[in-house]
């Protein structure tokens, strides 16, 4: 349980006065559903202000408090701006101007005669200087001199900076002191102040200091986690899987073994001959064989004696699996076996008992393979494809699964770069497959102007003509008012009127029969172009499409593009992507374009991604159903990972873990960061 000294921090955002029916779309919009999202919701930046006693002494562009006498409103025919002409101390006359629906609220403000105190950003219109729209405007000058150095929060619709700084300053009010987590030693060093005022700071100016202490906090918890996991499974006993090769010796791959994957198989195959559970990433690019190795990996287990599953996100996702798979294993006689939430009856339970007598050696679901009512003779390896889709405890959950808890191999498709391997991944070894098998062909990737979207239309006729299919992705569901993006709703329902009922229509926010229903037609052939959002972006394997178009490609980050890309490629034809551009773009949307054209090395993809976009969107939530890295950069993260792996490993390793006085004081940290799914493996946590 959460200890109680935190439970102020995880109370209601509607425990804030102010905060009702009409605030909480906005607020959730940003993440602020509790009281502890206000205190880590910090600032972008800073307004710093001068005071001046007149105008004389401000520069245009500056921001600064002012005293100020109205003496005269100006008004423009029609809806034109409001002018306040107003009066410093030395009698220089300075204009505060109000805009459309404001200038009632400005001469409420700025009565004639009676001095008020502005706060704003000196501009110039014409030969007068001016204050369009001010930040503040008070009658005393205490309430805007506190001010001079005030934050600027990011925002959503409906939100303004007065109100989401009210409610920030009433939830710091509620931060309770906690005890130090980091090592003495090293908050010295660093001259970190202590986590309470480190908060406050970082909402008062700019403190780097207290900023880093604040995101260092989070990768010390993510660290302390993980390492956690890693003990925890290293204490648990697995079964040692050694196989004798003669299933492996009959395997019927579709090309040569890389050395990659060779070496990922030996390391996996030397992981799981101990008793300690395995615990290990496979990274592998689109395409570079990672299946191969799975199944090579639960060859061993079957070997053994023992039973091995593969967990899928998806159902369409899962039956590619079992098809691939199936072919794969045809002349080594196992048995395999496919488990969906969609199987019922006798097919259910012939697969149930098959699964509980041992006489299915393989099994192949989404998570109802691990369902209570699902139990196995002896599970001894379980590989979970499209890691970042499942959670640390999800996969924890596996381990009731087995006698003994089971060899766990994880996959994923997205190269992650180096730099953050250990974020995101700092509880398992990981291998990674670097190079593609022999023969795959390159896919011709070209840049096309989106003015030309006819002769794109075009060719796509001609293609789906030949008898082959396509794709067509478009970087949302419906075009939102006033914004010109394209909406895969409204190019399907033009792609159909031109192609019929050939074009199928994938996206997020279909019903779950539906969205498999047109991708069991696109997979089967029935449909011959599927347009899509970013839904597609991984496991669809369809050898037959060998065109991707991707339109208002400079929405899209390198990843996703690399992602998307590598949905075709899969066959034995030449595949095309056509990246359709917009007509203005910016200096990164450039680069990303001309590196897709340039490589088609995911690692090398990533590794540039993460230096063009800051790697916000490559953190992302680290796995489904745990936190996002909130408060640490990826500048951050680079300089003072290494640190908070090393303490955490010392706490661990050294200071007796979270016990004695800071081992406590870390307990508090990870239900704080909630990554208290690392305290819950501790016995008594």
């Amino acid at each position: 349980m959460r200890p109680d000294r935190l439970n102020p921090l995880f109370v209601p955002a509607d425990s804030l006065k102010g905060v009702g029916a009409t605030l909480a779309r906005p607020l959730e919009r940003l993440g602020l559903t509790r009281v502890k999202d206000f205190a880590y919701h910090l600032p972008d930046r800073f307004v710093e202000r001068r005071a001046v006693a007149d105008l004389d002494e401000a520069s245009v562009g500056d921001n600064i408090v002012i005293a100020l006498t109205p003496v005269d409103y100006r008004t423009s025919p029609g809806r034109g701006p409001l002018r306040v002409l107003a009066q410093d101390a030395a009698g220089n006359i300075c204009a505060v101007t109000y805009f459309g629906r404001n200038s009632g609220w400005g001469k409420k403000q700025l009565p004639l005669g009676e001095q008020r105190w502005v706060a704003g950003r000196l501009d110039q219109y014409g030969q007068m200087l001016q204050i369009v729209h001010p930040d503040h405007v008070a009658p005393d000058s205490a309430a805007l001199l506190g001010q001079l150095t005030e934050p600027v929060y990011p925002l959503s619709e409906g939100l303004t900076q007065g109100r989401t700084a009210a409610l920030i300053s009433q939830a710091l009010e509620t931060v309770p002191e906690l005890p130090e987590w980091i090592e003495p030693g090293l908050a010295d060093k660093m001259h970190w102040p202590h986590w309470r005022d480190a908060l406050m700071l970082s909402h008062k100016g700019e403190h780097p200091a207290a900023r880093d202490r604040l995101a260092y906090d989070e990768l010390l918890a993510n660290s302390l986690a993980l390492l956690l996991v890693k003990n925890a499974n290293r204490a648990h006993v697995g079964t040692p899987l050694q196989g004798d090769g003669q299933l492996r010796a009959k395997l019927n791959l579709p090309f040569a073994l890389t050395g990659a994957q060779i070496r990922s198989i030996a390391e996996i195959e030397g992981d799981i001959a101990q008793s300690a559970p395995m615990l290990r990433l496979l990274q592998g690019d689109v395409g570079s064989g990672k299946t191969a190795v799975a199944v090579e990996a639960m060859l061993i287990a079957v070997e053994a004696g023992a039973q091995a599953a593969l967990l899928a996100p998806t159902e369409i996702l899962a039956r590619q699996h079992y098809d691939t798979i199936s072919r794969m294993l045809a002349p080594t006689g196992v048995t395999i076996a496919l488990l969906t939430g969609r199987d019922k009856g006798r097919a259910r339970e012939a697969i149930l008992m098959g699964l509980l007598d041992g006489s299915i050696q393989i099994a192949i679901g989404t998570h109802a393979i691990f369902q209570d009512a699902v139990a196995y003779k002896n599970l001894a390896l379980v590989v979970i494809d499209e890691q970042h889709r499942f959670g640390v405890s999800q996969r924890l959950m596996l381990a009731q699964k087995g006698k003994r808890t089971p060899h766990c191999l994880a996959m994923t498709a997205t190269p992650i770069p180096r730099t953050l391997t250990l974020a995101q991944y700092g509880e398992m070894d990981v291998s990674r497959i670097d190079e593609m098998p022999p023969g795959r062909q390159p896919i011709d990737t070209r840049v096309v102007a989106l003015e030309r979207i006819g002769d794109v239309i075009g060719a796509l006729d001609r293609h789906l003509a030949s008898g082959q299919q396509a794709y067509w992705v478009c970087p949302m569901v419906r075009e939102l008012e006033r914004e010109d993006i394209a909406a895969a709703e409204a190019r399907y329902a033009e792609l159909k009127s031109r192609f019929g009922d050939t074009v199928a229509l994938v996206h997020g926010q279909l019903r779950p029969d539906a969205k498999d229903a047109a991708m069991e037609r696109f997979v089967r052939g029935e449909a011959k172009l599927l347009v899509a959002t970013t839904v597609i972006e991984v496991g669809v394997d369809v050898p037959a499409a060998t065109l991707m178009v991707i339109e208002q490609a400079e929405r899209f980050g390198l990843a996703q593009l690399h992602q998307l890309r590598g949905r075709v490629g899969r066959g034995a034809e030449q595949s095309t992507c056509l990246l359709l551009r917009g007509s203005i773009l910016s200096e990164t949307a450039k680069r990303r374009l001309a590196l897709m054209r340039e490589t088609q090395d995911g690692f090398r993809i990533a590794e540039e991604d993460l230096d063009l976009r800051g790697g916000g969107e490559l953190l992302g939530t680290r796995q489904s159903g745990d936190a996002a890295f909130r408060v640490a950069s990826l500048e951050q993260i680079q300089r003072l990972l290494p640190i908070a792996h090393d303490d955490a490993r010392l706490l661990i390793e050294r200071d007796g873990g979270l016990k004695g006085e800071r081992g406590e004081a870390a307990r508090l940290l990870l239900y704080l960061f909630e990554r208290d799914w690392g305290v819950q493996l501790l016995r008594g946590g």
